[in-house]
């Protein structure tokens, strides 16, 4: 894979390698603090849609993704980040925290949960009710160290009867970037994307950083 350098202008180097983008941009992470990509309908790349090259790349890469998505230049002063299981979301919950510092804006923790299907859920709306404290102690309890670490970001814990994907991306209109995780594995190891993660890069109408463990 044979590459020219261009100037450097502003501290910035620009390279040109030649290949297919998502090879090219996944064989380039390995000392990367961070990957940046363009979301432009086509993903940044010309015959790209947007999940063949963000979607390997995020998949791969050692550290966050970010899609960026073009839009109007209002700030929504919001950083949301999608909480998961403790372990699992920590990664992506030190991500949006030091975000949410650096942009000087709110941290919006959601937390979305629904019914499991095929089990014996109370359908009373008192039952829903004790289930939905529940999750709101749960997501209490993640955050309460994360609020300790980072007592200068505001947070607001939001909990949502919803799907997932639908919360995140609702949520999505009125934020400046949303945070998810990345849990899935394919069946040689290899990381992949979980199924919450490829809905919200599809959906979500702002940039998307999407964090691995």
């Amino acid at each position: 894979m044979g590459g020219r350098r261009c100037r450097s202008r502003g501290g910035v180097d620009c390279e040109l390698l030649q290949g297919a983008a998502a090879a090219v941009l996944r064989s380039q992470t390995g000392d990367s603090a961070e990957v940046v990509i363009g979301a432009g309908g086509l993903g940044g790349f010309p015959g790209a849609v947007l999940g063949s090259v963000s979607t390997h790349v995020a998949g791969y890469a050692h550290g966050p993704v970010v899609v960026v998505r073009s839009g109007p230049d209002t700030a929504h002063g919001e950083v949301v980040v999608g909480l998961e299981d403790y372990h699992a979301c920590g990664p992506a919950l030190r991500y949006a925290f030091e975000q949410a510092m650096l942009r000087a804006s709110t941290l919006r923790a959601l937390y979305a949960w629904q019914p499991l299907a095929h089990a014996h859920i109370p359908e009373s709306a008192h039952d829903l009710d004790e289930i939905h404290a529940t999750q709101c102690r749960s997501a209490a309890v993640i955050l309460r160290g994360w609020r300790q670490r980072y007592p200068q970001v505001p947070v607001i814990e939001d909990v949502r009867r919803a799907h997932p994907v639908d919360a995140l991306v609702r949520a999505s209109a009125q934020a400046d970037l949303v945070v998810v995780g990345s849990q899935g594995r394919g069946a040689i190891g290899t990381v992949m994307l979980g199924s919450v993660t490829l809905g919200v890069l599809h959906g979500a109408r702002s940039s998307v950083a999407v964090v691995r463990p």
